[in-house]
């Protein structure tokens, strides 16, 4: 129906077992990699955008798409400097998911990074209006209060969390 380098929409027919049948619209997106940065102190580091497909300004992990040859960590990583200005130390994954299976196919990895170097490098400033660090029990109190709305940027808070001692 659609296609982009970003994006395919497409329509298939789908039969369940039990005979029923209907037309099912499909998204497939390329994958994406997100990480979370924590420093010595237990803060991640978040930044702060508009997203214009909610009209509102939020906090987020730094991440976005992979290239189409390019090694999921290294994206990660890379995402990390352009949005934030800051180099991760170390890249560990976390978790790999599927955010809305029942009609997008667009794989989330997410990655730890324990310590990051500040870059010469500033931001994005189409990305990203803010960057900073948070405690990371804070950045919990950010998802409930709506501040922090992303999936993978929850998931992965919450992930950080069971790696606690």
């Amino acid at each position: 129906m659609d296609e982009n380098r970003h994006i395919h929409l497409s329509q298939v027919d789908v039969r369940l077992p039990d005979g029923t049948e209907f037309c099912q619209y499909v998204v497939r997106m390329p994958p994406a990699a997100m990480t979370l940065v924590l420093n010595d102190a237990e803060e991640v580091l978040l930044l702060r955008r508009h997203r214009f497909i909610i009209d509102r300004w939020v906090w987020e992990l730094p991440g976005g798409y992979v290239d189409e040859a390019e090694d999921i960590a290294a994206a990660a990583a890379r995402e990390v400097e352009e949005e934030t200005g800051w180099r991760p130390k170390t890249m560990e994954h976390l978790v790999t998911f599927q955010p809305a299976l029942g009609s997008i196919d667009h794989p989330q990895a997410i990655y730890l990074a324990r310590g990051a170097q500040p870059t010469a490098t500033a931001p994005d400033r189409n990305e990203t209006a803010d960057v900073r660090w948070f405690p990371l029990t804070h950045a919990v109190t950010m998802i409930d209060n709506g501040e922090l709305v992303g999936g993978a940027s929850v998931a992965a808070i919450y992930r950080a969390l069971t790696l606690r001692p």
